[in-house]
């Protein structure tokens, strides 16, 4: 990754005057991560399906003005664009917009779409489940990603600089419980990779990155809590003591956005529980949440190790 991005004078926000874009920003990890880019100092541009012109058939409150919003009030810039990933028209609209208003710049693209919670069948094997269902998982999960990744490398490949984060769930080769689910989250990764692989000669590296157990609002709202009460749901999971906010990811991809040295992570797949120790950042409320830790000493003897690396 090229560093011909405005330096950082001492005191200055590390990504002043990059600009990033979080699709999937509406609410979960996408949200953390926005909000993390702006408290960094970047312009960021939120973009999912749900806004205050309406919801998605997702069906939840949160949305993308929202989001923006918190990115201004943490420092730095949020710029909200409904968008549906799913769409080259309309993603292609998306990339000809941030290319007017930022002069060609984007310097972060966070590829975290999903939507497929409803979609996951955690009950049954693959020939016992819908077709038509696992697709869909699949076109939401993978392919958006990879229409978003078509139409808006081209702005970091012409100024030969920038950093693609692909989010997903895990960072080894573990079977993840449900057919598509699995072969969506591994799929992301391996889109990191090749990724990486064509982007090295241009400058532009490419990571995929994993939270450990995230409290996401919906998360939250299964275990009956809030972020207030989120201790509560231990009663239900003893592991939920051990979850982390969306900011922890969101600090991670700042830090990884702000690090001149990314490039050697390039086709790398990364986690939380990793950087922490690199760049030392903590959750929202000063923790340093370590799920792999945390399942080697638990969970392992009884569910096996996380797995080798992909």
């Amino acid at each position: 990754m090229s560093t011909d991005a405005t330096p950082t004078a001492p005191g200055r926000a590390p990504l002043a005057g990059r600009v990033a874009l979080v699709a999937g920003g509406t609410r979960g990890g996408g949200r953390g991560i926005a909000v993390e880019l702006g408290a960094a100092g970047a312009t960021v541009y939120v973009t999912g399906r749900s806004s205050s012109a309406g919801r998605s058939d997702l069906d939840r409150p949160e949305t993308i003005e929202e989001t923006a919003d918190r990115v201004t009030a943490a420092g730095g810039l949020g710029i909200p664009v409904r968008c549906d990933h799913s769409s080259p028209q309309e993603v292609q609209a998306l990339a000809g917009r941030i290319a007017a208003e930022q002069d060609g710049r984007l310097d972060v693209l966070v590829n975290c779409v999903w939507g497929g919670d409803s979609l996951t069948d955690w009950e049954h094997p693959l020939w016992e489940q819908d077709l038509d269902t696992g697709f869909r998982l699949l076109r939401r999960a993978v392919d958006t990603h990879v229409i978003t990744s078509r139409f808006l490398l081209p702005l970091m490949v012409a100024r030969r600089s920038g950093l693609v984060v692909e989010v997903t769930d895990g960072n080894t080769a573990r079977y993840r419980g449900s057919f598509f689910y699995d072969l969506a989250k591994s799929s992301v990764i391996r889109l990191a990779v090749a990724q990486a692989a064509e982007l090295r000669p241009h400058g532009v590296a490419a990571v995929a990155i994993t939270p450990g157990f995230l409290r996401s609002e919906a998360l939250l709202e299964h275990f009956g809590v809030t972020e207030e009460t989120w201790r509560d749901g231990a009663a239900v999971d003893p592991n939920f003591s051990h979850s982390e906010t969306p900011a922890y990811l969101g600090r991670a991809v700042a830090a990884l956005a702000a690090d001149p040295g990314v490039m050697a992570k390039s086709g790398r797949a990364l986690a939380t529980w990793g950087l922490y120790v690199e760049y030392g950042f903590t959750d929202a409320d000063g923790s340093r949440p370590d799920f792999a830790a945390h399942w080697a000493a638990n969970l392992e003897e009884e569910h096996g190790p996380l797995g080798d690396p992909l």
